[in-house]
């Protein structure tokens, strides 16, 4: 079966400064894909080059399914209501609204609230409602949590896991490592206009080098040990708590963040073109 985006040999400049240099990456139909990139990598023109927002200069890109784009802030008019903005789109798309899809989201408890009465929270599911008016295939997300509380986040993470039991394929553009890492099967982290990797979480780990950092809560006090090899060094950690003669009270292994492997991996990438 056809990937739901194919990127090949893409490439874009500004004038004399090269953006992308030749991006090689695919996204799968049903999956949560994020493309992750440092500010200046060249995301936001690769996301837009494969919204048809913006012309690349060579290369080629194939999608393959209706797409649906929920951006980070809409030009809506200040005093436009949530329903009045829902029948506009569906107007334009020739299209029948979804009920079920609009109470997923909450866009009727701020049917007829205006646009400038609206939380950040609140405009944030009204986009993405607006985005998923066509029933589209794939759906692009940028930065769809920025601004959000707790609850809200929560919500919409659950909306997002609930589009993908339903088949969407979902392009999530983020900063927040914490969320990529909790919602998406894979990434591919873009910098210096080049793609430095395309897989798992777990995947990316193994090609960065694990480094554990293991904290141990004890009877007298807290104590951290940073290893990279977990099995010795946690066997030596248990043994020297029992030659103390010190009570465990709790233990946690921390096998290293996304954002932690993404600064690793970036680092490397830089260090190895100024060679």
């Amino acid at each position: 079966m056809n990937d739901a985006i194919e990127v090949k040999n893409l490439k874009k400049s500004y004038g004399n400064h090269v953006v992308l240099a030749g991006l090689n990456f695919s996204v799968r139909h049903g999956e949560i894909f994020a493309l992750l990139g440092t500010n200046g990598a060249g995301k936001t023109t690769t996301l837009e080059c494969i919204e048809g927002l913006r012309k690349y200069d060579s290369g080629s890109i194939t999608v393959n399914g209706k797409m649906g784009i929920q951006l980070q802030s809409a030009s809506l008019p200040e005093h436009i209501r949530a329903m009045e903005a829902i029948r506009l789109f569906a107007g334009w798309n020739k299209v029948t609204v979804d009920p079920a899809m609009l109470n997923r989201l909450g866009i009727n408890d701020i049917s007829q609230k205006q646009y400038y009465q609206m939380s950040t929270g609140q405009k944030r599911r009204l986009h993405l409602a607006l985005a998923m008016i066509r029933n589209p295939d794939i759906i692009f997300l940028d930065e769809p949590t920025a601004g959000l509380d707790v609850e809200g986040r929560t919500a919409l993470h659950e909306v997002i896991r609930l589009l993908k039991t339903q088949g969407k394929t979902i392009i999530l553009a983020s900063h927040d490592m914490a969320e990529v890492e909790s919602l998406c099967d894979r990434i591919a982290i873009l910098t210096e206009g080049t793609i430095a990797f395309t897989g798992t979480v777990s995947e990316l780990r193994c090609v960065t080098g694990r480094h554990y950092k293991i904290i141990i809560e004890t009877n007298i006090g807290t104590k951290c040990f940073e290893c990279d090899n977990i099995g010795k060094a946690l066997s030596a950690v248990l043994q020297e708590i029992e030659e103390q003669d010190l009570t465990i009270l709790d233990i946690r292994i921390d096998s290293g963040s996304l954002e932690q492997q993404f600064m690793k991996i970036t680092k490397k990438i830089k260090k190895e073109i100024s060679l």
